[in-house]
């Protein structure tokens, strides 16, 4: 038998894309993520967008799915006054770090 993930519920229904999707979503979400604030991997989301660091109550808001998304890095690294093509280079760069651990 095949596993199949967070995927498991919905048996044969609503096409194999969409379930492929969600399974990278949801795996996504429960993944471990790094503290910003103090490095620990303890970060869980607290709702919608907004994470929290259970080791030092670090309160900050992300993606709905993941603490840090591209756009944020993006933004910013704009709000720095970086170039926006070296933005996005390190934004991809620290995704892919970030998918890769």
């Amino acid at each position: 038998m095949k596993k199949v993930g967070p995927t498991r519920g919905f048996g044969t229904r609503y096409g194999s894309t969409v379930r492929k999707r969600y399974n990278k979503v949801i795996a996504g979400l429960k993944k471990e993520h790094r503290c910003p604030n103090c490095g620990f991997v303890k970060v869980k989301r607290e709702s919608v967008g907004v994470w929290k660091c259970k080791k030092c109550s670090y309160v900050f808001t992300g993606g709905a799915y993941m603490p840090q998304t591209k756009l944020g890095a993006v933004a910013k690294r704009a709000a720095k006054g970086a170039p926006v093509e070296t933005a996005t280079k390190e934004a991809t760069q620290a995704t892919e770090e970030v998918n890769n651990a």
